[in-house]
């Protein structure tokens, strides 16, 4: 679980969610992009840890990925959440590939390490929190254009 700042009181925040068939990314970013939460989570958590961070933060919305579960999650997101929440779509392409990236950029490497080249680098631990956070970030700009 990684935790950073806390939101604007009055600010609404956004849950970023890649559910996947073993593991969700979760995300909570608030709409001036600053990022409250992220982690990722067992499959079957997903739904209890969204509930769970719903009393933590002021959640509005739920952004999904547009991919191939996501007809299934919405459906379940709508049915299971105690008091259900709005449900986006955001393009989830090629959101693999820039979360390895982005990754490096939150936790670039150290000492030797610096000098394996960034294509053969193993990250150490699932990116589907970094997808969550990508997908909000999709969805924000989509509004802003």
């Amino acid at each position: 679980m990684h935790s950073s700042s806390s939101p604007k009181s009055d600010q609404p925040v956004l849950l970023g969610f890649d559910p996947g068939r073993r593991k969700c990314g979760l995300a909570v970013m608030g709409v001036d992009r600053t990022l409250c939460h992220h982690e990722v989570v067992a499959t079957e958590s997903a739904i209890t840890t969204i509930q769970t961070l719903r009393r933590q933060f002021p959640i509005s919305m739920v952004v999904m990925g547009d991919q191939t579960t996501a007809k299934h999650w919405k459906q379940r997101l709508t049915t299971e959440l105690e008091d259900p929440l709005r449900v986006v779509l955001a393009d989830e392409r090629y959101s693999s590939l820039e979360a390895r990236d982005r990754y490096w950029k939150m936790y670039p490497p150290k000492g030797i390490y610096r000098l394996i080249p960034k294509a053969l680098r193993r990250i150490p631990r699932p990116i589907d929190d970094i997808v969550a956070i990508l997908l909000i970030e999709r969805y924000l700009e989509r509004l802003v254009h």
